[in-house]
């Protein structure tokens, strides 16, 4: 009895090997005719059998399911993702067990899916369609995760779409990884325009210098990105207002470049957002100190140091700023601001006078005082407008201080306003 129990186990499984067999061959001849239902049908047929089959009908069907499902995958993440699945377990299998009949053809189906995904990513980002981008091209990571910068392009689109929560998997993936980005690049000088260009490769490099348009063959290495990725975590958390993982982000992205001055100034955003004026000023301070031609800079250091209540030191930077940017409007109100603000003290003591002699001469030392406050905040006023004529405030300020000098340019200033405010 035993012996035949043996027998008919033997006979069971013969059976359905053949039954595979012929299951996967119907699948490949349907492929191969075009008709993809006809395939997908006999791979079901396959797939209750596929436990107990060997390696080889394994990575038979892998093969062929990876066609079938991207064959008819077109824009479906799920389908694509299917098929680069398949064709990595045809690999995979093969790989293990010696095989060569099948994991070629899939590598080669695998680097096309992986071509034509990285394609409609690029079509989506260029139609401003983010998220799709940011699906595929994290699927194309996901295939082959070697090309970390795959998930790096994924998580600036997701950035691109205001999907933070995704960006921020993406970018914690990212730091996790190590990545940096760093690549060598080869370069050259074009002798016409005398640019450096870089070169898609070392061979097309010399082949340019070698033809003579080109000369100075030089190797460098690209920036790293891992001080932008941390910055990105640190801002998407200040985004979601969370401000201790932000800070914590921010540290940790100055430990990988303490001298990026994006990151300095996020860092500086982020205590001046806490409140911390000094420590905001320490850092604005550091990042003018690396760039002191940065009017941009010189501006923000000046409102820090208003906010501190240090009005000399502001306007001493607002003038740094203009003296880089003539044209710079907000530096210009933001001097008229800390000039007419002198006013204040002369006007509470003019209120505060009698009718007696000496407080009428008081008085008139003191008009004049006030009058040379609004004639030294005047040219600040007009030269802002100059550059930004619209500026409602800036005239409607220039209108009150003419009125009061009895200037006639009054007149036109209040006709300005009114027709900024619609007539009203």
């Amino acid at each position: 009895m035993k012996t035949k129990f043996i027998v008919v186990l033997f006979l069971t499984f013969s059976a359905i090997g053949f039954s595979q067999k012929q299951a996967l061959k119907e699948a490949s001849k349907a492929l191969k005719s075009g008709d993809m239902a006809a395939a997908s049908e006999a791979l079901k047929s396959a797939e209750g059998q596929l436990e107990i089959a060997d390696d080889k009908m394994k990575a038979q069907y892998y093969f062929l399911q990876g066609q079938v499902l991207s064959s008819s995958a077109d824009s479906s993440i799920d389908k694509i993702e299917g098929a680069a699945a398949a064709y990595n377990k045809t690999i995979e299998i093969e790989k293990a067990t010696g095989g060569s009949k099948y994991a070629a053809g899939a590598s080669q189906k695998l680097q096309l899916l992986r071509q034509a995904l990285v394609e409609n990513a690029i079509k989506d980002q260029n139609s401003e369609n983010y998220k799709g981008a940011s699906e595929k091209l994290y699927l194309g990571y996901k295939t082959n995760k070697i090309d970390t910068v795959y998930l790096y392009y994924a998580a600036g689109n997701a950035i691109n779409g205001k999907d933070y929560d995704t960006a921020l998997k993406y970018y914690e993936e990212l730091k996790d990884l190590g990545y940096s980005g760093v690549t060598t690049e080869y370069i050259a000088t074009n002798k016409t325009t005398s640019e450096v260009e870089p070169f898609d490769s070392k061979q097309t490099r010399d082949l340019s210098v070698k033809s003579g348009t080109y000369i100075k063959p030089e190797t460098r290495q690209s920036e790293s990105r891992k001080g932008e990725i941390a910055k990105n975590i640190a801002l998407i958390y200040m985004n979601q207002g969370k401000d201790e993982e932000a800070m914590k982000a921010l540290e940790d992205a100055r430990k990988e470049s303490p001298e990026d001055s994006a990151l300095m100034q996020a860092q500086a955003d982020m205590f001046y957002k806490q409140g911390n004026i000094a420590k905001y000023k320490e850092i604005m301070e550091q990042i003018v100190a690396n760039d002191p031609e940065n009017p941009d800079l010189l501006y923000n250091l000046g409102v820090s140091a208003s906010r501190l209540g240090d009005n000399d030191q502001a306007l001493s930077y607002y003038k740094k700023a203009l003296e880089l940017k003539p044209d710079y409007a907000s530096a210009q109100i933001n001097i008229a601001a800390l000039i007419l603000g002198n006013e204040k003290a002369v006007v509470d003591e003019m209120n505060t006078l009698g009718t007696s002699s000496k407080d009428y001469k008081r008085y008139d030392e003191l008009k004049l005082k006030r009058d040379a406050i609004y004639k030294e905040a005047i040219p600040y006023l007009e030269g802002a407008l100059k550059s930004d004529p619209d500026n409602v405030e800036a005239v409607r300020t220039l209108m009150n201080i003419f009125y009061q000098l009895d200037d006639p340019k009054a007149d036109a200033m209040k006709n300005k306003l009114k027709a900024l405010e619609g007539g009203n």
